[in-house]
């Protein structure tokens, strides 16, 4: 019956879908590696840029607290809503380095 109301659904093949796919394509099959910047991601950079920039004091350290935050939150919305595995990982190792250096674990 679905044929008949659009011929061209007999030639779509069920394909399952691999490994590499669910790691690097979206739901629209293109590979995803890097994304344009979403506004957690750029307001954590210029933050972080700022502080390194800035002498110690009070402006340096809100510096450093907005850049981790926006960092953070950058982190958990590609840990739970990326667009594929390696974007989940990805958001899983910055989120996961930056509280080891925050609790001073590494270096």
């Amino acid at each position: 019956m679905s044929s008949q109301l659009n011929p061209d659904s007999a030639e779509v093949k069920v394909q399952g879908t691999t490994l590499f796919d669910r790691t690097f394509r979206d739901s629209e099959g293109n590979i995803v590696i890097a994304q344009m910047p979403n506004l957690p991601l750029l307001v954590g950079l210029a933050a972080s840029l700022l502080q390194l920039v800035l002498p110690g004091g009070n402006l340096q350290t809100g510096f450093d607290l907005v850049a981790f935050g926006a960092l953070f939150t950058w982190a958990w919305q590609e840990l739970f809503d990326g667009v594929n595995y390696f974007r989940q990982a990805l958001g899983l190792v910055v989120l996961g380095g930056m509280i080891a250096l925050r609790l001073h674990i590494i270096g």
